[in-house]
């Protein structure tokens, strides 16, 4: 039996060999050394202790682009390099297609969703829920923004109130941040209240299925999975369509969120379309909405609209709570930045009162300057994706802000690659390259973003950060993700000061999403520690 496993090898081997001799090389383009054929620098970069800590490790040795093999002896282009980013993303992007790896693992727990989509159902897709993240309507949900982070604050009082101390204790903010999220996009995208932080989202299979999702699925894959993933570049859409029946955990985790997903969809779906009123404007209402209209071009299939709302409740909830939960990491080691924050929050608030105004409007959160500027330096810092993965549909010249030196010592502005070449945008790395953000690119320091003579590059939809991604596939709602953290932000640090407890290490773990775990205790999942004091 082994020995014809190994004959059915040689070919497969001999495909790949004759596949990669007939594209562009990128052998003279430096970068780590490969580890073996089978897993090149893929399992030492996946399994590094902190997301990046390779990365810009790279970026140091090379420069902002290099080669590093994957699995199989690929040669895959790495870039953080800005000119590189905004031609892969702005002004190619639907030439530069996700690649399978990527789209098949979405797919497994988004379904046929706006993520998956080819570029004619993608512009299908993106049409019909523009509106609801349009900037008017956005500020009809700040209502709810402020009333879930005004829960999360009593929620804390309470914890507080009950323990050793009545001022101070020490909590996993992670948890509740993740529960209010829920909360809110099942309010403002659904209308729907899933009552998760006010039960501790005891009994609730949401919660369930969420609970710690891309750490049992993504956190320190094994060689085999690696490999196996791997020839999924080379399977047929068929036998790809199959993967969700696969009975290993990752594949099990994900079907279960989908169903999960999928069901409370369905009821969702069969209320709205009882008792949708015309007009109406949240995420949920307009799909039903388009799927009632009469032009086919226009509507959402029934699996579409299902795989729409996995979606979002992936997207609208996990990735901003993490982000809220990194910025309130840094914010405790820089209590100097919080007194700053509340003395914005006074003046604002004194603003609101002299206009007659009872409470906060959007354009008062816009105009903090200096909150604003925390919130995007936790969102370059702690890019909640680290790394994006593209593939050249032809064959194509990638164009460099910053020159290489290759192997054999040449100066290259720009490098040929042919169609199928893998591609990674290193996020993390190009939010830190010295060459954008300044020499104390490494740092936390939001008075850059307040710095108006430094020169920048104008890439991403916000702050000139790759963490929302960029161009024709950005994020659909990432105007709604920095609402809603404007509005918890200054909820959180009105009424808490947060410090960072002793003896305790927090680190950046690669699951899929940048996920906080502390140090020796990875076992008991997402978990940032720190000590909360109500300001009295």
């Amino acid at each position: 039996m082994i020995s014809g496993a190994a004959l059915c090898l040689v070919p497969f081997i001999a495909y790949i060999a004759w596949r990669n001799s007939r594209r562009h090389t990128l052998k003279d383009i430096r970068g780590p050394p490969s580890q073996s054929f089978w897993l090149g620098s893929e399992k030492v970069q996946r399994n590094a202790k902190q997301v990046g800590d390779l990365e810009f490790q790279w970026v140091h040795e090379y420069g902002p682009t290099w080669m590093a093999k994957g699995c199989l002896g690929e040669e895959v282009l790495w870039t953080a390099d800005p000119r590189a980013l905004q031609y892969i993303f702005h002004t190619s992007g639907y030439r530069f297609s996700k690649r399978t790896l990527a789209n098949e693992t979405t797919r497994l727990f988004t379904g046929e969703s706006i993520l998956v989509t080819d570029p004619v159902d993608h512009q299908r897709h993106r049409k019909i829920m523009n509106p609801a993240f349009g900037a008017a309507q956005l500020r009809t949900f700040l209502p709810v923004f402020r009333r879930s982070a005004a829960r999360v604050s009593q929620k804390w009082k309470d914890t507080i109130q009950l323990g050793e101390q009545s001022d101070r204790c020490i909590m996993n903010v992670n948890e509740t941040l993740s529960r209010m999220t829920l909360d809110v996009i099942g309010e403002v995208a659904f209308d729907h209240r899933f009552g998760v932080l006010d039960d501790n989202g005891v009994g609730h299979e949401l919660v369930h299925a969420f609970n710690n999702l891309f750490v049992d699925t993504f956190l320190h894959p094994s060689s085999l999975d690696l490999v196996f993933k791997a020839t999924w570049r080379f399977l047929p859409q068929p036998i790809l369509n199959c993967l969700k029946y696969l009975p290993y955990r990752e594949y099990r985790r994900f079907a279960t969120y989908l169903q999960t997903a999928i069901r409370t969809g369905k009821a969702i779906v069969n209320e709205k379309a009882a008792g949708t009123e015309k007009g109406s404007k949240d995420i949920i209402s307009i799909l039903v909405q388009s799927n009632l209209k009469e032009d086919a071009r226009s509507q959402l299939s029934e699996r579409e609209m299902l795989s729409q709302i996995a979606t979002i409740l992936v997207a609208g909830h996990d990735t901003t709570s993490s982000t809220l939960t990194w910025m309130l990491y840094e914010l405790s080691k820089h209590p100097e930045d919080q007194r700053r924050i509340r003395d914005e929050i006074k003046a604002a608030r004194a603003n609101a009162e002299a206009r007659g105004d009872a409470d906060l409007l959007p354009s008062d959160l816009s105009n903090m300057a200096f909150t604003n500027a925390v919130i995007k330096e936790a969102l370059r810092i702690h890019p909640i994706v680290p790394t994006l993965i593209r593939e050249a549909d032809s064959d194509d010249v990638i164009p460099l802000a910053q020159p290489i030196e290759t192997k054999s010592g040449k100066i290259i502005h720009e490098i040929p690659i042919s169609k199928g070449q893998g591609i990674t945008a290193s996020i993390c790395t190009y939010n830190r390259l010295p060459s954008v953000w300044g020499e104390d690119a490494d740092e936390w320091n939001p008075n850059r973003f307040l710095d108006d003579s430094r020169e920048r590059s104008s890439l991403g939809v916000f702050a000139n950060l790759m963490t929302f991604s960029a161009g024709l596939r950005a994020c659909i709602g990432w105007r709604f993700a920095v609402l809603e953290m404007q509005a918890v932000l200054v909820e959180l640090i009105e009424n808490f000061e947060y410090r960072f407890p002793e003896g305790v290490e927090v680190i950046r773990l690669n699951a899929g999403l940048m996920a906080p775990m502390v140090e020796g205790k990875m076992d008991e999942g997402l978990q940032m520690p720190l000590e909360v004091t109500v300001i009295s």
